[in-house]
Order: structure tokens, then C-alpha cells, then sequence
């Protein structure tokens, strides 16, 4: 069965029938990795008293649950007691995937019990970005179903520590900004903030998820034979855009895959444009945090911010063109035939209220596009006074705003309240 010749109406079937996994194998998989995780924990550096695993965490879509039928991959994530810091962890991971690699080359078979794993491999990151290898790579092979899982296993550096709050200390980020690595170079630091941001979504949702990333797969991922040095954007990105887009438009299970589906595609034919964040982890009320967004988001798009991790861009340094391409051509398929998407642009609007000087009027929320000129919310305020908005001005933070320019010249990324005031025979704007 074919995505793009089903029908909009049919795109729940063919997800319940084509996408979602087998549970057989599903309960063979999760069985394999605790065991696993208990080799990790229990025996793999025995004879090494300096390291030892204070946690495994496991992440990918086998933590997300958003697992394909046939495909699905697991990141078992095991943070080592020997790093200290980031640094650590850049310097000496290295060592310990070496051990591992060994040790599980040893009882791989004692581990994957009806299940053939093949020999793990090392995995490096694209080159430019770091020395030393990221993790060690396998597969599981089921030998009764056709379905596989590849596992990638990467030491890190527990900077979150025991967690007892809804969200990290702002610390945690400071730290992890100070450390100054590469964008999203210690995003499996964080692994358990990736995986609960999308493992907490609705069954729908997942589902939706599923349709997009079996779509990237299927007629995506091909475009890599055109590549040289280049890379498509990790599935990840578009997890990301699915929620965003699902938040956008209220959120809840009650909605239609095919209007989702195609809203999706018509976000990503607009990447050039994408500019998302959130602040479920950090925010701007730590300074030093704040400092470092305000930055980051006046970055070149497109921007997907990474929810887990303020350092990591996962749109950035990628062939969205390709991705566009095939969206554009998807888009006229009979999976999208008559089919109406949702209302949500790829940028994600900030709340700006105004209130008139010396006044308990004011307006808002409203939401604001931060890339838009400022004289747009004059346009909003107009009904704050009866003086002409020509002979008033804006100001936020003891600054004019010129109203030929935009919020994020500003550095505006949060909720802010604006000063609306009528100006004086004296008064000289700059």
C-alpha cells in the first residue's frame, strides 16, 4: 500500500496497518535492551573502579514511542561517574565506548538470546564537528518477524543530576553554554528531556509522527545519493515541526491526520522561513541564559530549537531544499487531494501587550510576528488613545523602538509589555 495513492480519509488505516509495530517484537526489544542495561550497569567495567554508570536512560523512538513497523531505533544513553563536566566527556568518551565495544563484542550472544545482533560498529559525527566517535552502533534482528531496532549506545555526562523539579536549574544551562562546544554537541546530556517532550504527546500525535517520519523515509531519504558532504535534517527536526504544528492548533486528539499531515508539508516548502522555540526547560529569566537566546535566535533560519538543549539548532546545516522538493511533490498526491490545512505559520508568534503612559489602559496579549516592523502594533493600539498614532511612539525597556524595525532587532523573544506615549512639542525620537 502505497502513501501517496491513499486516500486523505484512509491515512488513519494505513498508519494502524503499515506504521505501527508489531508488539511481539516490541516486548522482544524491550526485554533485549534491559538486559542490556543491566550488562552496562552490572558488568561491563568490571576491573575499572573509576567508572562507573550512575543511570542508563533510553531514548530514540523506543523512548518516545513513536517506533515504526520494521524500523525503529533505540539511543541508550549511559552516563559514566568518571565525567565530571562536559569536558570530560568530550575528551574520554572515546575510552569508555572502547571498552564497551569490547565487552559487548564478547557476550553479545548471551545478551540478544533469540535476537541477532550484528557486531557493533563505531559511529563518528559528520566531519568538522568532532574527533572523537559519539557511540557505538547495532542492530537487533528478530528471528521471527522482519522487524529490526538499532541501538546506539553513547556515554555522557549527567548534567541534570537527580532530577526533582518539573524543570532543570537554570545552572544546568549555564554550565552547559560556558562549556562552549558545538551546537547540540552535548544534546545526549539531555536525552531524557528529548524523549519526555514528545513520549507525553497523545497516541494521535505519535501517529501523525509516524506518517511524517515514515514519509521523510520512504521519499526523502533517497536524495541522498545527491549529496556529497552534506546532510538531509535529522528526523528529530521533524518531530519537532509536527508538535509545534499540532500545538498551534490547539493541541488535544480530536483532529484530522490528512489537514495535520499536509500542514506539515506546508511548513516544511516554507523551511526558509521556520523559527521555533519553547520553554519547557529554560527560559529568559536566568540572565546568562537569556544572553545566549537572544543570540542564538537571531540566528539565520531556518531555527528549530531544540527543546532539551538551547545550544542545538537541529534544523541548521541541512538540504531543506531536498526535503521542500519532495513536500511540493507530496502535496499533490492523492494523500493531500482536497484536502484543507491547518492555519499556522512557520514562525512562532510572540505575546506583546501595550499600555498607554500614565495609564491603566492597555491591549493584549496579542500575538506578534517577531520579524514583522514594529509599526504593526501601533496598528494593534490605535484604540489606547485619540491621539493620531503618527504623534505617538513605542518604547520598551527605556529604548524607542523604530517602527521600521522588528522585535527580534531587539532581542523581544518573550512576553513583553510595550509603553505607548504621545509625543511632546520637545520631544526628539531617535
Amino acid at each position: 500500500m502505497d502513501l501517496y495513492e491513499t486516500l486523505p480519509k484512509h491515512l488513519d488505516m494505513f498508519i494502524f496497518r503499515e506504521l505501527r509495530p508489531d508488539q511481539q517484537f516490541q516486548n522482544q526489544v524491550a526485554v533485549a535492551i534491559d538486559r542490556i542495561c543491566s550488562f552496562l550497569k552490572e558488568r561491563c567495567f568490571y576491573g575499572y573502579k573509576s567508572i562507573k554508570i550512575i543511570k542508563t536512560v533510553k531514548g530514540g523512538s523506543s523512548g518516545k514511542g513513536t517506533t515504526l513497523k520494521n524500523r525503529s531505533d533505540a539511543d541508550l544513553v549511559v552516563f559514566i561517574s568518571q565525567f565530571k563536566n562536559f569536558h570530560d566527556q568530550k575528551q574520554n568518551r572515546a575510552e569508555i565506548l572502547t571498552i564497551i565495544w569490547k565487552m559487548l563484542n564478547k557476550i553479545w550472544e548471551e545478551i540478544a538470546f533469540d535476537i541477532n545482533m550484528t557486531e557493533p560498529r563505531m559511529i563518528t559525527l559528520p566531519s568538522g564537528l568532532t574527533s572523537s566517535p559519539r557511540s557505538l552502533s547495532f542492530r537487533f534482528q528478530s528471528t521471527e518477524v522482519s522487524d529490526s531496532v538499532e541501538v546506539d549506545v553513547l556515554p555522557a555526562f549527567d548534567a541534570l543530576g537527580q532530577q526533582t523539579q518539573t524543570r532543570p536549574n537554570a545552572q544546568v544551562y549555564v554550565n552547559l553554554i560556558m562549556a562552549r562546544g558545538l551546537g547540540g554537541e552535548f544534546s545526549t546530556c539531555f536525552t531524557e528531556l528529548q524523549r519526555n517532550f514528545v513520549k507525553c504527546r497523545p497516541v494521535k500525535l505519535k501517529d501523525l509522527i509516524r506518517l511524517v517520519k515514515y514519509w521523510y523515509i520512504e521519499y526523502v531519504q533517497p536524495y541522498k545519493r545527491q549529496l556529497c558532504g552534506e546532510f538531509l535534517p535529522p528526523k528529530y527536526a521533524l518531530e519537532l515541526l509536527v508538535i509545534y504544528a499540532w500545538e498551534s492548533m490547539g493541541g488535544g486528539d480530536k483532529f484530522s491526520t490528512a489537514e495535520g499531515f499536509c500542514t506539515v508539508m506546508k511548513l516544511i516548502v516554507r523551511y526558509r522561513e521556520l523559527w521555533l522555540f519553547w520553554t519547557t526547560n529554560y527560559d529568559f529569566d536566568n540572565c546568562y541564559v537569556a544572553n545566549f537566546l537572544k543570540d542564538k535566535l537571531q540566528e539565520q533560519r531556518p531555527m528549530i530549537l531544540d527543546p532539551a538543549d538551547p545550544t542545538g539548532n537541529v534544523a541548521g546545516n541541512a538540504r531543506w531544499d531536498l526535503v521542500a522538493k519532495e513536500a511540493k511533490n507530496c502535496l499533490k498526491q492523492v494523500c493531500a487531494y482536497n484536502v484543507e490545512p491547518w492555519k499556522v505559520e512557520p514562525v512562532k508568534d510572540i505575546p506583546i501587550s501595550v499600555k498607554l503612559e500614565n495609564s491603566l489602559y492597555r491591549i493584549g496579549p496579542f500575538s506578534m510576528n517577531p520579524f514583522l516592523p514594529i509599526r504593526h502594533i501601533k496598528t494593534k493600539a490605535k484604540d489606547l488613545t485619540s491621539t493620531p498614532m503618527s504623534s505617538c511612539y513605542l518604547e520598551w525597556n527605556d529604548q524607542i523602538l523604530n517602527e521600521d524595525q522588528t522585535l527580534s532587532d531587539y532581542g523581544i523573544f518573550y512576553s513583553v509589555t510595550i509603553l505607548l506615549k504621545e509625543q511632546t512639542s520637545w520631544c526628539s525620537l531617535m
